[in-house]
């Protein structure tokens, strides 16, 4: 790319450049644009100035309508006519160098209107008003999208303010990061002119959000490049140490790489399948890291091959004949074709090697999935289509109906969640510090939703980062998750591909966790999370923040012990967890005693129509066991003989049951008024200290029909926080 296009025809005079000050009177655009077809170009004569820019945008799109082109040159050059560059060229030279980036990169008419005009309304007596009448609304939205904010109104805030509104207008067209890469690169540049000292701090903004945002949006190109500006500014020696290195593999007499491509064309030519076979070399800093992982480099760590096909099938026509004729590295071999990376990102890659040792890196493709590999979102051109009912892309509001983010490739699920978090960015600062941070996670995984749906999520987020990014602050109510159907904590790492269900609360008190902060690493999660707790800190509220603290949220009342015996509003008798239950005689009966004195086992709780064993105890008594009970094996292998016992006429019975929950306020009065309902008398009520956000209790309830019991435990599993109920299982000694 050039770097920089300069005005072959003389200029006007020269005047001092003024500030924007918004009480000038309105300029006259026809007399400017009058003046500023310089020579003698006749009417409708595309400038010179503008030539390569021209040719560029012809060699993707030979039909495009070139007066807006022409137009909006004119209108640029005269407005910055006067001003010059820090380099001490015309300024002019910046807008055509611009529109010369995204010319190559194969941007659509639109785009390069509005990089013609990117700096009219921030540098010159141009309004937004204006452009929007000269070239419509959609110029007029993407000029206003890259205008900066002025110091003067937003004084220190200006810069993270300016990315906030830019990232905005990225949400309704992503034609607006397109200009504001390719500004920054020329920028880039030409930053040889600066402060050392301003070198750096620009330098570090690139690094830190200009570039993740290229990559995000697949525009390689100019990220790869950027990256190099950067490097050779913040990493000087290490910047000479690797252009040195470069230097000396390009003048090593044998290229593997070149040995490579010839034996792959041969193969390839061969089997009968079209292909143009590339040598890619890396990057400065791409060299860097490889030098950094490998230590000492071979002739194949400088570069890359590229196989480029016509048809997607030829892609696994390639990698099967390449595998086939030559020696694959299968630990390198990665389908971002059948799964796609966030970025619009699609190719296949291996690596083969030979006998010397030499290992070369592959990557096939499609000449399609070539251009978006290189120029991202900037090769899809416009891909908003207009229709009657469709608002003026200037009126557009930020948050606009995403039903389903991956419908408009250029709205990737990234670039929402981003759009939706910065809203709740208390100030400047917060947005600023935590817009790197999200953009340092560049890479993104997909999680499904029992409904089919998915969530995207940045590598390394858990459960708690999918709850909000589904429901936002109401996963304040979140209690749990099921991940790939089983139980997990809130605080589990998901992987690519995992099934999440989250367990949501119905009581709109429901409260975040303060451990949760500890486990989100999305910027909605964490500052959903801390922005509750700002606004809740009471000591009491602080205390329940953990979700599985507070005899509260257990027992009912603050004054009760956690751990000790809960006695619930229906209560009649408080009962010694674990002890056998009494039980009328007439509901059991001993075959060969009908007057025996019964009691049921504490430990399986047996209850009709349970198969049921018998064994004497001290006293005369009889306990009897479910069959199934370990009770029954332990007595049975000491030698005590069992007693043959039945049911009775009796239908009610006393059972103990145990509910695993999630800790919530409420939960117990929620739990026992659900049991009440279903005619359940409850003899006593043990909860048990809470343990990493689960809670375990445990109920003894007398029903007065057996036959009432898995009504009764579905009741119990349907309130909401419980997740399991079932029948005590604990191994209570025997008598």
């Amino acid at each position: 790319m050039s770097a920089e296009a300069t005005n072959p025809a003389t200029p006007g005079p020269v005047v001092p450049a003024v500030s924007r000050r918004r009480s000038l009177p309105r300029i006259d655009l026809r007399r400017l644009g009058r003046a500023a077809l310089l020579g003698t170009a006749s009417r409708g004569r595309l400038p010179d100035a503008i030539g390569h820019v021209v040719e560029a945008h012809r060699a993707h799109h030979p039909d495009a309508d070139l007066e807006p082109l022409r137009r909006a040159y004119v209108l640029a050059e005269s407005s910055h006519r006067g001003q010059m560059r820090k380099s001490g060229e015309p300024y002019i030279t910046h807008p055509l160098a611009v529109t010369l980036i995204l010319a190559e990169l194969g941007a659509e008419t639109t785009t390069l209107t509005a990089s013609l005009l990117h700096d009219t309304v921030e540098d010159t007596e141009v309004t937004l008003d204006q452009v929007g009448e000269q070239f419509g609304a959609e110029v007029r939205f993407i000029v206003d999208g890259v205008t900066k904010l002025e110091k003067v109104d937003y004084g220190a805030a200006a810069e993270p303010e300016t990315f906030r509104k830019m990232l905005v207008a990225t949400g309704n067209d992503v034609r607006v990061m397109s200009i504001k890469l390719a500004d920054r690169l020329h920028n880039m540049r030409t930053l040889g002119v600066m402060r050392p000292e301003k070198q750096a701090r620009i330098a570090k903004v690139t690094r830190d959000v200009l570039i993740p945002l290229a990559e995000r949006l697949g525009v390689q190109a100019l990220k790869t490049e950027l990256e190099d500006l950067v490097f050779a500014i913040l990493h000087p020696e290490e910047y000479e140490h690797t252009r040195e290195l470069i230097a000396g593999n390009a003048s090593q007499a044998d290229d593997p790489l070149a040995e490579f491509a010839d034996a792959m064309r041969t193969v390839l030519r061969d089997a009968d399948i079209p292909a143009e076979v590339l040598i890619r070399p890396r990057h400065f800093v791409s060299v860097h890291r490889v030098s950094r992982k490998r230590g000492r480099l071979r002739g194949c760590d400088f570069g890359r091959l590229l196989v480029l096909v016509n048809e997607d099938a030829d892609c696994y026509g390639v990698l099967g004949e390449l595998h086939t004729c030559m020696t694959p590295v299968v630990s390198e071999f990665k389908d971002f074709i059948a799964v796609p990376k966030f970025n619009l990102y699609q190719s296949l890659h291996t690596a083969v090697a030979r006998e010397d040792g030499q290992v070369a890196e592959v990557l096939i493709r499609t000449h399609q999935m070539h251009k978006v590999a290189e120029a991202g979102v900037v090769a899809l051109g416009n891909p908003y289509v207009a229709s009657p009912e469709d608002p003026p892309r200037d009126a557009a509001p930020a948050d606009e109906a995403r039903v389903d983010e991956r419908v408009d490739p250029t709205r990737p699920g990234w670039l929402s969640r981003l759009l939706d978090w910065q809203e709740a960015a208390p100030d400047p600062d917060t947005f600023w510090s935590t817009l790197r941070e999200d953009l340092a996670q560049d890479r993104e995984i997909t999680v499904f939703r029992p409904d089919g749906g998915t969530l995207g999520l940045p590598d390394g987020a858990t459960c708690v980062d999918a709850a909000y990014a589904q429901y936002g602050e109401d996963a304040h109510a979140c209690m749990g998750a099921r991940v790939n159907g089983r139980l997990a904590t809130l605080s589990t790492v998901l992987r690519d591909g995992d099934t999440v269900q989250l367990l949501m609360g119905q009581d709109p008190a429901s409260e975040p966790s303060r451990e949760w902060l500890e486990h989100a690493h999305t910027p909605a999660a964490r500052i959903a999370i801390q922005r509750w707790l700002a606004t809740h800190p009471a000591p009491a509220e602080t205390d329940r923040a953990d979700d599985s603290a507070g005899d509260e949220a257990l027992a009912g009342t603050p004054s009760e012990p956690s751990g000790a015996d809960a006695q619930a509003p229906d209560a009649v008798a408080p009962a010694v967890p674990g002890a056998p239950a009494s039980r009328p005689a007439a509901a059991i009966t001993v075959v060969d005693r009908p007057d025996a004195s019964v009691r049921l086992a504490g430990c399986c709780t047996p209850v009709p129509p349970d198969e049921v064993t018998g064994f004497a105890v001290r006293g005369g008594v009889v306990t009897v066991h479910r069959a199934e009970c370990a009770a029954v094996a332990r007595m049975a292998d000491a030698g005590r003989a069992a007693v043959d016992v039945s049911w009775g006429d009796t239908t009610g019975c006393r059972v103990t049951l145990v509910a695993e929950s999630f800790g919530r306020p409420h939960l117990l009065a929620d739990l026992t008024e659900a049991m009440a309902l279903e005619g359940a008398e409850i003899v006593s009520a043990t909860v048990e200290p809470p343990t990493q956000q689960r809670v375990r209790h445990t109920y003894t309830v007398q029903l007065p029909d057996a036959a009432h019991l898995p009504t009764l435990m579905r009741a119990m599993r349907n309130v909401p926080g419980v997740y399991d109920v079932d029948r005590a299982r604990h191994h209570a000694p025997t008598a």
